[in-house]
Order: structure tokens, then sequence, then C-alpha cells
């Protein structure tokens, strides 16, 4: 009954790459596509494949996967695959990012990638009422100055593109050595998101917060470490996108009944759940929240907050925001 009455309640995802959407099925599909071959003999041998230790081993494997990813076909096809998912979940808003640099490093044009993702979103809203916004993610394992290529690169989609993020290897890749690029973002009129306190340490979430005035934070579990850096966040409002099953895969928590999230809600952190990279990481947002819930015995009215939270966080219009807060609270009065 739990799981769903989880299905049912509407909520928004916002930490969700798309590129670590891809199925294994969709990658051989793809790879056929192309005409690419593969490391892999078989579906089961790529499954294999996704056993992690860390970060730097899912980011090597996820950039090789990227590969097959060639026309806009193959990326209108990978948003409608995702969007699927999240419709069967009970999301009703997703904000996405996409790593523009992946694909134009291989000689895939930006337009490719960003016409055929926007074509996918609007397939999506048509066909299953899933509205959407698309982030552009910079790669803070390359340089500031390949950040602004990507930045110019995005000129002519700026009016569809919504914000900016910060993801890739965050250990010795600090917020602030994109502190310029992010400015000149904010001038754009874009929002401000960054990975932060994953792996890395608090000191990433304050530079996130005060070098580069992000908006929200995207996973920040680590925030918990430091009191000040929890205080802060709660008098700021910031939301903090969180990812359980991703945390678990990469061994961020070694269990998910010691997942961070129930303490967080308890603190009055703005969190929500997230599915991160579902191929990779073995679920999509409907199980992020069922897992999750059943580890960690959250209450009906924690899973309120959690969608409530989910539609407040996000870089909707506050009109937007209202009536999905209502949509909320019109479900839970009939159940």
């Amino acid at each position: 009954m739990q799981n769903d009455f989880i299905r049912g309640l509407p909520k928004a995802e916002l930490h969700l790459h798309i590129e670590g959407s891809l199925e294994p099925e969709q990658m051989f599909e793809f790879a056929r596509r192309n005409r690419i071959d593969l490391p892999f003999k078989s579906v089961e041998e790529v499954r294999a494949a996704y056993a992690f230790s860390n970060l730097q081993d899912f980011l090597d494997i996820y950039y090789q996967g990227a590969g097959v990813l060639q026309t806009e076909e193959d990326f209108r096809d990978l948003t409608l695959a995702y969007f699927r998912r999240a419709a069967a979940d009970g999301t009703v808003h997703a904000e996405i990012f996409f790593d523009p640099q992946t694909h134009t490093e291989r000689g895939i044009p930006f337009a490719v990638a960003a016409d055929g993702l926007l074509a996918g979103m609007a397939q999506a809203e048509t066909d299953l009422g899933v509205t959407s916004k698309l982030i552009l993610s910079y790669l803070r394992h390359l340089s500031e100055e390949d950040a602004f290529k990507t930045l110019r690169e995005a000129e002519p989609f700026l009016d569809r593109i919504v914000g900016v993020g910060l993801d890739s290897s965050e250990l010795g890749h600090p917020p602030s050595k994109f502190a310029r690029v992010y400015k000149a973002s904010r001038e754009r009129g874009l929002k401000l998101s960054a990975h932060a306190g994953e792996e890395g340490p608090p000191e990433y979430v304050w530079e996130a917060l005060d070098g580069l005035a992000v908006d929200r934070i995207d996973h920040g579990n680590r925030s918990l470490e430091d009191p000040a850096l929890v205080k802060r966040l709660v008098a700021d409002g910031m939301t903090l996108t969180v990812c359980p099953l991703s945390n678990l895969k990469l061994c961020v928590v070694d269990d998910l009944a010691n997942h961070p999230l129930k303490r967080m809600l308890d603190l009055g952190l703005k969190a929500t759940i997230n599915s991160d990279d579902p191929a990779y990481f073995g679920g999509y947002i409907g199980e992020n929240w069922t897992a999750t819930t059943a580890a960690l015995g959250l209450t009906r009215d924690e899973l309120a907050t959690l969608a409530r939270n989910s539609f407040t966080g996000s870089f909707l219009a506050q009109g937007e925001i209202a009536s999905r807060v209502a949509q909320v609270d019109a479900y839970l009065a009939k159940t």
C-alpha cells in the first residue's frame, strides 16, 4: 500500500543526468544503429561492469557508454525513455542535466545533443504531461576555459536552458575553480547549481554557496559534518538534491539504513529524493523513494515534505510551484 501511495504522490526530479539513464539495452541498440563496436558482448556483461567502488570507477564507464550517442534521434529516444519511466513513478516535472562537453569532445556538435534532448522533452510533455527543464553541466575535471567555451556554444539555446550545473570528478576540483564562468552564467540569466559534498568535503559546499552563489546544492551529504554549514543551509532554505541509491552504489554510504536523509529532514534541511544516474545505480526515482522509505522508516508527513520540497526547490516560476504544491496537497487529502 505504501508503495502505491508513493507512486501516486506527485513529485519532481531535480537531479538526473540524462546520459546516466542509458540502459544497456539502449547502449546496444544505439551502437548497432551507429555501427559502433562496444567492448562488451552482451547486456549481461555490461551490467556486470556496473560494480563500482567509487565515483571515478563509475565515470570511466559512463563516458564510454555515452559514446554511442551520435544523432539527434539518439538523444531524443534516450530522453523519451527516461520520461516514460519517470511518469510511471509519479513524476510530473523533471529538471535534467546534460554534459555537452562529453559529446563535443568526441566531435558531436552542441546542437545535435541539445536539439535531440529538447525534442524528447517536448514530446514527453505532449504525450505524458510531464513538464521539464534542461540544465547544462560543466565537467569539473576539465578547465574553466573549456567551460567558457561550452557557455559560448550554448548561446543560441540559452532561452531553452534554465541553468548550469557542475559535475564529474569532485575531489581535487573545488567549486572555486569555476567562479568566473558561474558569474558569467548568472549574468546570462541562468540558474546555478553545483555538485558538492558527495565525495568532496564540507568546504566544497561552502565554496558553492559563497564562491559560486548557487541556487541549490546537488548531493550535499557531507554538509552534516559541519554544524555551522547545516545552520547556514537551513537559514538559506537551500535545496539539497539527494540521491540515495547512487550514494549506496558509489559507497558514499555503506547501507541505506545509514543514509542521512532522515537526519537532514530532522535538522530542517530542504532535502529531496532523486535518482542521479539510474541506469547505472539500479533505480529510477520510484525505486529511490520506496527503498529509502523502507530503509529509514519515513512517515507519510516526511514523504509529503519531500514531495513539496521537490517543487519549491525547482526552477519553476512561483505560480507553477504553487500549482504543483496544491497538486500534492490535493493528493494527500484524498488518500
